[in-house]
């Protein structure tokens, strides 16, 4: 784990806390809200969804893995999304990435599983208003339409050409893009010139 007085967002240059502040008249209106939602807890868990790994999983978290393809569950602080047949991300709260790791490998302890803390690799683009599907639709080619994708789904997917995973979290709509940090900076200026058109407001 990076120490924590070291620690810094891929968009930290950018003064998002500074321009949310200066676009808190215009949040009610706006079209499109863009946030940054950094230093999530964010734990890759692997493992076979069989009975014995889906109730050690709910034990240690209280927090079933969903096995429906492209769904999320979420209980408490703690959302699982589904990345593959056997492939989950437990997204939650900073201060318990440690804890959620520690607990995960403790319950399946003698199952052929893996836990990885990958919370330093990632950060996360909150986009949500009347207009953010409009804005998706110009950079994915994943139908977002409500009758096909809506509250409580995610999906590995590219936007702008940069590979993320999609969460949507409300019906507003609202969406989280977890994007490497590497590509983070690029893909908030890509998202920016997209929705220059749409009434951009940053939020906190």
């Amino acid at each position: 784990m990076v120490e924590a007085y070291l620690r810094r967002s891929p968009l930290s240059h950018r003064g998002l806390p500074a321009r949310a502040r200066a676009d808190a008249g215009r949040k009610a209106s706006a079209g499109l809200l863009l946030a940054e939602r950094p230093h999530r807890a964010q734990i890759n868990l692997r493992g076979e969804a069989d009975a014995a790994f889906l109730d050690a999983v709910r034990g240690a978290l209280g927090l079933t893995p969903p096995t429906t393809p492209n769904t999320t569950a979420k209980a408490g602080e703690l959302k699982a999304l589904w990345l593959g047949p056997n492939e989950w991300l437990i997204v939650g709260p900073d201060a318990r990435r440690g804890e959620i790791a520690d607990q995960l490998r403790a319950a399946l302890a003698g199952q052929h599983t893996a836990v990885t803390d990958v919370s330093e690799a990632r950060t996360a683009i909150a986009v949500s208003g009347p207009r953010a599907r409009e804005l998706m639709a110009k950079g994915t080619g994943l139908d977002l339409h409500p009758r096909a994708f809506k509250a409580g789904q995610c999906a590995q997917t590219a936007m702008a050409q940069a590979n993320m995973t999609l969460d949507q979290t409300d019906d507003m709509p609202s969406y989280d893009l977890y994007i490497l940090d590497s590509f983070a900076d690029y893909l908030w200026s890509w998202i920016e010139l997209a929705g220059a058109d749409l009434d951009i407001a940053v939020v906190e």
